[in-house]
């Protein structure tokens, strides 16, 4: 009904038949008008009211909260930067300002408690210029770049500390909601895994040891428990192509499943059970229910679809949350659930831009 009404409103139609009128009278009146009719939203996304694009251009990922929930930081290829730095802005896009040094590549930002400090991972002091990309004859791969390490910086850009200070990948480091533990993702001891420390970088804690990929981690809301993502091979095969791309610092993020534990690494459990790649995890505010991003409608597609789901951390309830065409991922609540900030490529502009999305989130 929305392509006929849309399709009599052009001046350059044909005088319109009785039926389009009646169709699009029927339309006017039926209470799915109620929902949002803008380029952002899409049908389906009974969930998400009043979405805000924050960001134009460029390649814009990994928006996450402030802990007063005033601001976001989020990584960004713009401008004359060839690869991802980090920034904040406030939750209506403006005041964007750089808070990395500006050099090397860099990813996953987070804030500590009282907001005057931002973590995240860099390779800057492997040099100024980006790494090289990943090379992609052996399909999509994410390059798991040695020169990554953790560093603390202030709301100005200063480095202030250094958190890590070992040989390989340490990146994708989150701080708990109680502000006493980050968690992170390591390659320190020949495969990876997720580890805690203290903010300072002090009392470092493996708590997964199963060969394969063990990443993207975030806290619940207690900071009882940690989410993840997980690939573990099983076959001969699939462990033989594993640590071979390993071998060059590398991971293909095809098959990834939605995985639960205590925060001390305790009572493992997967939550998906499929043959998607799925990531970006977060607890919603309830500790019960997972938002996380899928290609599970379609596994097969080229390039691949990726929507934003809601699963109850027991593996039952799961909901489809987004349903563009394209590409949603990275989903963060606020503190009080009752907003969602997302990546998405929906309104792009170009071919796979990406941005940063805000929208009020209906129970």
């Amino acid at each position: 009904m929305f392509l006929i009404v849309n399709e009599c409103m052009q001046p350059s139609q044909k005088k319109t038949s009785v039926l389009s009128y009646v169709l699009l009278l029927v339309s006017v009146m039926s209470p799915l008008q109620a929902q949002p009719s803008d380029s952002l939203w899409k049908a389906g996304e009974k969930h998400l009211k009043n979405i805000r694009q924050l960001t134009y251009g460029g390649q814009n990922a990994e928006a996450y909260f402030s802990f007063s929930g005033t601001k976001l930081v989020f990584q960004s290829q713009r401008d004359s930067f060839l690869c991802d730095q980090i920034f904040t802005m406030n939750l209506d896009g403006s005041a964007v300002k750089l808070v990395s040094t500006g050099k090397g590549r860099t990813t996953c930002s987070y804030f500590l408690p009282g907001d005057t400090s931002i973590l995240y991972a860099s390779t800057h002091l492997a040099g100024d210029a980006c790494p090289p990309a990943p090379d992609r004859k052996k399909g999509y791969v994410w390059q798991l770049y040695p020169s990554y390490d953790i560093f603390i910086a202030d709301v100005n850009g200063g480095i202030t500390q250094r958190l890590t200070n070992t040989p390989g990948y340490d990146a994708e480091a989150v701080v708990s909601p109680k502000g006493d533990k980050i968690v992170f993702t390591s390659l320190r001891n020949g495969d990876l895994d997720i580890y805690t420390m203290n903010l300072d970088g002090s009392d470092v804690r493996q708590l997964t040891h199963e060969l394969g990929y063990d990443g993207g981690p975030f806290f619940s809301p207690d900071g009882k428990r940690i989410v993840y993502r997980a690939y573990h091979p099983s076959s001969d095969k699939e462990i033989a192509d594993y640590k071979e791309l390993l071998k060059e610092e590398k991971i293909k993020p095809m098959n990834l499943q939605i995985c639960v534990m205590d925060a001390d690494g305790s009572h493992k459990r997967q939550v998906t059970h499929n043959n998607a790649a799925n990531f970006g995890p977060y607890f919603h505010p309830d500790g019960e229910h997972i938002i996380f991003a899928s290609n599970m409608s379609d596994t097969s597609r080229i390039p691949m679809n990726f929507d934003l789901f809601m699963v109850k951390a027991d593996g039952s309830h799961l909901e489809q949350i987004t349903f563009n065409e394209t590409f949603d991922g990275f989903p963060m609540f606020s503190r009080d659930g009752k907003q969602l900030v997302f990546a998405s490529n929906r309104n792009g502009k170009a071919r796979w831009e990406t941005n940063i999305f805000i929208a009020n989130w209906e129970p």
